[in-house]
């Protein structure tokens, strides 16, 4: 469960994110973090928040951002605010670390996908190839479907894909949500 300066990492890429403001003491108003990203030369997935408005205040470094089909490059000081559902990537394309303070609206859920998806990364079971990483991607995506969504497949043809591969994946043995990334 997130709390107040409660900090996960991602032991792989090295992003660090401190919580400062949760679902629980907004009450569900917004998530309130801090988010150090480590250089990185090309941008993370293209995905959207299909509820939620996000703001980033670019505290030190630069932070790079695939919005609406261009490069949007922010340095200390900047900020930019993106609306519900509009699909975009963001990472650190300099060489020094980059530190950003992040506001997601309406809270939801989203502390909860955080905390699933780097407690997956940082462990054995994202080493997995193929179909086995698939399943995993599958199941999470689906469970979190009303605060994040990939948007490089239209959202319906992931509803029936998922549909499908939920069941295997939880045959498969693997869960959604691991208690012990969120306690």
């Amino acid at each position: 469960m997130a709390y107040r300066n409660k900090i996960i990492r991602n032991a792989k890429t090295g992003q660090e994110i401190m919580f400062l403001h949760t679902a629980q003491n907004t009450d569900g108003q917004f998530l309130g973090m801090y988010a150090t990203f480590q250089p990185q030369p090309k941008p993370t997935v293209l995905y959207c928040l299909p509820q939620q408005t996000v703001d980033f205040d670019v505290l030190s470094g630069e932070l790079t951002i695939l919005l609406k089909g261009k490069y949007k490059h922010l340095i200390s000081g900047q900020a930019i605010t993106i609306a519900a559902n509009q699909p975009h990537a963001l990472w650190n394309g300099s060489t020094q670390q980059t530190t950003i303070n992040c506001r997601v609206r309406p809270a939801l859920n989203t502390e909860y996908l955080l905390e699933t998806v780097i407690g997956i990364a940082s462990t054995e079971a994202d080493n997995r190839k193929g179909i086995s990483r698939m399943l995993q991607i599958a199941l999470t995506a689906n469970s979190f479907s009303n605060v994040f969504r990939l948007s490089n497949f239209p959202f319906i043809f992931q509803k029936v894909v998922f549909f499908f591969l939920t069941p295997i994946a939880y045959l498969a043995g693997f869960k959604p949500v691991y208690k012990e990334y969120i306690d």
